[in-house]
C-alpha cells in the first residue's frame, strides 16, 4: 500500500493538484487499500479530518480544498485511465464518493500524462477518463508542452489568479450520471411540499452529477447573494436541505428525506437561478448584466460554492436547453440562441459551451456538444504521511 513505513507511520506517494476552482490529493490506485472502511479512514487521516481547520492532516479547511483523485489503469475498455473522486467532509466524520467533480477532473489528464499512464500526443492529448462514480467517461484535451502537460496559457478561470493552459473537457457522454435518465422523475418540473405547508417548483435533472433546480426568489432571494449570507442563514440551510432530501427521494436515492445527509452527503445539488443583474461577486468584482446569461448559487453539502462546480456547471447548460425546465426559464431567447452559456455565481462567470437538438424524449432534447474549460497544475508531489494506528 505505501512507500514507507516505520513503527509509528505509513508514507504514502501523493500530488497535490488544482484542477479549476478545487484543489486536492491525487493518489495511485495501487498504493491504497481496497474501497472499504479501511480507505475511508486513510483518506479522512489524509485530510485532519474531523476538525474544521484539519490541522493534524493537509485539507485546507474548505470543502473546496478537501478533495481527492485516486487514479489508475483503466478497467472499462473505452477509456485510458479510471478516476475515482473522494469528497471528505472537514467537520463531520464522513468521505463520499457518490458523484464525481468536475473541477478535480480537469486535473486527472495532466496527472495520467505526468504519470506515464497516457501517451503523450505532440500538440493535444486527449485523455478519455473514467469517472468510477458515476460509471461515465468524459474525455480532457490537454495541451502539450513537449512531452508533459503544459502549464502556461492565456485562459483565465473566476476564482483562480492568474492565468493557465486550457483544458477542454467533453461531457457529452456523462447523462443519467446516478440515474441512468436526464429527467430521473420523467417531469420536466416537479412539486415539493415543504414541512411549513409551501410549494417549491423543481427540475431535477441528472448531467454529471444530479441537481435540482429552483428559483431563488421561491426562498427569498435574489440570486445575488454570496456563500457566507446564504451560509449564515440557518432558516434558509434547513430548507434547502429539505428540497435536496425530497429531490432525492424523488430521484429513489434515498427512502427518507431526512436521511439524505447520510445516504447521500453530496449530491443532489440545490442550484438556485435567476435572470441575469448586475452583482458584486467575492472580492468586489463588479458582475454586469451583460456579461452572463444567469445567475446561480450552487448548495453541496449544505454549503454554497464559492464559485460554481464543473459538474454542477454541466448539469447547468443541459437543463437551460430543455423546454419548460427551472433553468431554461430564466434565459432571454439570444442566450436560448447561442452555444455559449455564460453562468454567473459567486467568484464571477465561467462559459460552457452547450449544443441541443431536438429529440423525442422526455427532456425533448439531445445534446451534440456539452463542454467547458479549465485550467490545471501540480502544486506539490511528495509523500504524506498518517499514523499507523489511525488506519489499521
Amino acid at each position: 500500500m505505501s512507500e514507507e513505513q516505520d513503527e509509528e507511520q505509513i508514507g504514502i506517494r501523493c500530488s497535490v493538484m488544482r484542477g479549476g476552482t478545487s484543489k486536492g490529493i491525487f493518489f495511485f490506485r495501487d498504493d491504497l487499500p481496497s474501497p472499504g472502511p479501511a480507505l475511508d479512514r486513510l483518506l479522512k487521516r489524509v485530510m485532519g479530518t474531523p476538525h474544521s481547520m484539519q490541522i493534524d492532516g493537509i485539507g485546507g479547511s474548505n470543502l473546496l480544498t478537501s478533495k481527492i483523485a485516486i487514479i489508475g489503469e483503466p478497467t472499462v475498455p473505452n477509456a485510458d485511465v479510471d478516476y475515482t473522486f473522494a469528497q471528505v467532509e472537514v467537520v463531520r466524520d464522513v468521505v463520499d464518493y457518490a458523484g464525481n467533480c468536475g473541477n478535480i477532473s480537469a486535473a486527472v489528464g495532466p496527472f495520467a500524462i505526468e504519470a506515464g499512464l497516457v501517451e503523450p500526443a505532440v500538440d493535444v492529448t486527449k485523455v478519455r477518463i473514467h469517472n468510477t462514480n458515476t460509471k461515465k467517461v468524459f474525455t480532457a484535451h490537454v495541451l502539450m508542452n513537449g512531452k508533459r502537460a503544459k502549464v502556461g496559457g492565456v485562459t483565465a478561470i473566476s476564482g483562480v489568479n492568474g492565468t493557465g493552459a486550457r483544458i477542454l473537457l467533453d461531457y457529452r457522454e456523462t447523462t443519467g450520471a446516478q440515474t441512468s435518465s436526464i429527467l430521473p422523475t420523467g417531469n420536466r418540473t416537479d412539486k415539493i411540499e415543504l414541512e411549513d405547508g409551501r410549494t417549491i417548483t423543481v427540475t431535477i435533472c441528472d448531467v454529471a452529477n444530479p441537481a435540482a433546480f429552483i428559483r431563488a426568489s421561491d426562498v427569498g432571494l435574489t440570486g445575488s447573494e454570496l456563500p457566507q449570507r446564504i451560509d449564515t442563514d440557518a432558516k434558509l440551510l434547513d430548507v434547502l436541505r429539505e428540497i435536496r432530501g425530497k429531490a432525492a427521494v424523488m430521484m429513489k436515492t434515498v427512502s427518507d428525506w431526512r436521511k439524505v445527509d447520510d445516504e447521500n452527503p453530496l449530491v443532489p445539488f440545490v442550484i438556485m437561478v435567476a435572470k441575469p443583474e448586475d452583482y458584486t461577486a467575492i472580492g468586489n468584482v463588479k458582475v454586469a448584466a451583460a456579461d452572463h446569461d444567469l445567475r446561480a448559487r450552487l448548495m453541496f453539502m449544505n454549503h454554497c460554492h464559492e464559485a460554481m462546480a464543473g459538474t454542477g456547471s454541466m448539469c447547468i447548460a443541459a437543463a437551460t436547453r430543455i423546454p419548460g425546465s427551472i433553468a431554461n426559464s430564466v434565459l432571454s431567447q439570444s442566450a436560448l440562441d447561442s452555444e455559449m452559456l455564460r453562468i454567473g455565481h459567486p467568484s464571477g462567470s465561467m462559459k460552457i459551451t452547450v449544443k441541443a437538438r431536438p429529440a423525442n424524449c422526455a427532456e425533448g432534447v439531445e445534446f451534440e456538444a456539452l463542454g467547458f474549460e479549465r485550467t490545471a497544475r501540480r502544486i506539490m508531489a511528495g509523500t504524506v504521511y498518517v499514523p499507523a494506528v489511525d488506519v489499521e
